[in-house]
């Protein structure tokens, strides 16, 4: 008998959505499609296994009105021509902040969806949206079972030292202190890595997950010890349109000196920086690598330079290095930012194969590099598939 469940991975510009079948052991995927907004501009696209298209929409939104409503309005109405007739047992949600509560998926059920929009101040981008799509399948899907899959569960076994912020203790007791983020990622990378090279997942791995959202960890054995993020998705590298790490005392001159209110320094931080802010262009790597503007090539040159601190860093904690591995959007396909990342790093152990790297081949460094480069295509929605089949989905 087949089981299936729809996932859906909200995030801050764009929606994934795909639906899975599990037979007996074997999870796959049998259709996915992507809601993406560019400016004003709106699309969702789906296809089957195949490839073939199942839904291309366009639209134009200008009125004011959410991007993400109307998305997942799109969505839902899509989910009869993926498989009709198909019976919905539950469906996987990406939740981006879990607090201190979770460290593995649960049903929504209770209690949980009060706790999720307690976490809203700590990942604004995200958060509601992300409890919007548990609304919106719920009312969908009445009769199946809703998990939510936690983007900071995979770091919440981190060391004290990795978890905490020199404040008075009592705001660690509140639960004031480093998530990481991104973990429905590293999680899969972890996975895949034991497949394709046992060895080196076993030993201390670099993984930079490089998008529109960016973040690294160091994980020894498979597990996360150590990530750029913290409290909220703002630390650690430069993001699309987020700043990455900042002097809390910027925060004060902002509200002391510029009088900002809360909301001012919450879309500046979160919707106005990083790369949008530094290049004023765009926050899409593609667009900066393709201008010729200075200001493109210096958000490029602070991105890449956050990435070979934090590099260097995470090798620190690990006390030594045996692989890296890219992936996320930018990771997967900058050849550019990729071959400057890894540029001079072989006194980290680190040689790159300059001709594998253009070719966007799996390994990337070279046969005499001591620590091992690898870009591999990570696979949220996997992660979440898997997580529901195994909580909800039988």
């Amino acid at each position: 008998m087949n089981s299936h469940i729809v996932t859906l991975n909200a995030g801050s510009s764009s929606i994934k959505f795909a639906l899975f079948q599990r037979k007996e052991n074997e999870v796959s995927m049998l259709a996915s499609g992507l809601a993406e907004m560019t400016g004003r501009d709106r699309h969702i696209e789906a296809h089957d296994a195949a490839g073939a298209t199942l839904q291309e929409d366009r639209w134009s939104q200008s009125d004011g009105s959410s991007f993400h409503d109307e998305a997942l309005r799109r969505i839902l109405s899509w989910r009869g021509r993926a498989l009709p007739g198909a019976e919905i047992s539950a469906v996987g949600h990406r939740v981006v902040h879990g607090g201190v509560h979770y460290d593995a998926p649960v049903l929504v059920a209770g209690e949980v969806l009060d706790r999720l929009r307690a976490l809203v101040p700590l990942a604004p981008l995200h958060q509601p949206h992300n409890i919007d799509g548990i609304v919106a399948a719920r009312n969908a899907w009445p009769q199946a079972r809703q998990v939510a899959c936690f983007d900071t569960a995979f770091h919440r076994n981190h060391p004290f030292v990795n978890d905490v912020f020199a404040l008075p203790r009592r705001f660690y007791a509140e639960g004031v202190r480093r998530y990481g983020f991104h973990g429905l990622s590293y999680e899969y990378i972890a996975r895949r890595l034991a497949q394709i090279s046992p060895a080196h997942a076993a030993g201390r791995v670099v993984v930079a997950h490089l998008g529109n959202g960016a973040s690294m960890c160091a994980m020894k054995n498979g597990r996360s010890v150590a990530s750029s993020m913290g409290l909220t998705a703002l630390d650690g590298l430069p993001m699309g349109t987020r700043c990455g790490q900042l002097d809390p005392g910027v925060v004060l001159y902002l509200m002391q000196e510029k009088k900002l209110g809360a909301g001012e320094i919450s879309d500046l931080l979160y919707k106005e920086s990083g790369l949008k802010g530094l290049s004023g262009l765009s926050h899409d790597m593609r667009e900066l690598e393709a201008s010729d503007l200075p200001e493109a090539a210096q958000a490029i040159d602070y991105f890449i330079f956050r990435i070979r601190r934090e590099l260097g860093g995470l090798a620190a904690v690990l006390q030594g290095l045996d692989a890296v591995v890219f992936c996320g959007g930018i990771g997967e396909n900058s050849r550019l930012v990729r071959e400057r990342a890894l540029e001079g790093m072989e006194w980290l152990g680190v040689e790159l194969d300059h001709d594998a790297n253009r070719a966007n081949a799996e390994i990337i460094s070279s046969a005499n590099s001591r620590v091992r480069a690898f870009v591999i295509p990570t696979d949220e929605e996997q992660m979440i598939a898997r997580h529901t089949f195994d909580l909800a989905g039988g």
